[in-house]
């Protein structure tokens, strides 16, 4: 098993929750696990980046080579877009539909749209929209985890466990409504 992930977003939507979480399950599964984080300006809404290698086997790199990425999971559709050119001819986008537009010339959201819906193996939801819809917007970075939990290889139930494990200190609510958007994200998926 090896599974390369390119997890993109702008800071604060929850990117490195969802490699916290992964790399959980990861290592309660006994696989080998490097992960390499960008953070830019994610305190100023800035844009995040963290590359996650998840195998059975040892892994010599936490970077992972351009056009060898596995799947591309974005909570922006636009960053998404950024990190195509990491793919694998047979990797995957997992992205939410909704825009963060933290810059001035963020370009039209059709356009982008446009451009991830012409490109093969994406996945789009609407991740805020979803958790939104189950629990609370907070979330939406979970939907999205949920959305691609079919692709890495790693069993559902083990994220849900990884999700009670990472937000248990938060409380019951947190826990419950992180949960509820994970199950919704996987059944819009689906």
């Amino acid at each position: 098993m090896k599974t390369d992930i390119i997890l993109a977003g702008v800071g604060g939507q929850g990117i490195l929750s969802i490699a916290t979480i992964l790399g959980h399950a990861a290592l309660r599964d006994n696989l080998y696990l490097k992960q390499a984080e960008v953070h830019g300006m994610s305190q100023r809404g800035g844009d995040v980046m963290s590359c996650l290698r998840i195998s059975s086997d040892p892994i010599a790199s936490d970077l992972i080579p351009r056009g060898k990425a596995d799947m591309v999971i974005s909570l922006e559709p636009m960053e998404a877009l950024r990190y195509v050119e990491q793919l694998a001819p047979t990797g995957r986008i997992i992205t939410s539909s909704e825009p963060f537009v933290n810059i001035p010339n963020y370009p039209e959201h059709a356009e982008v749209m446009a451009e991830l819906n012409a490109l093969p193996n994406v996945t789009v939801i609407a991740a805020e929209e979803i958790a939104k819809s189950v629990a609370t917007p907070r979330s939406s970075n979970m939907a999205l985890l949920g959305a691609a939990a079919p692709y890495l290889g790693l069993p559902a139930e083990m994220l849900e466990d990884s999700i009670r494990a990472v937000f248990g200190a938060k409380g019951e609510k947190i826990v419950n409504d992180n949960l509820a958007a994970f199950r919704a994200g996987l059944a819009a998926a689906r």
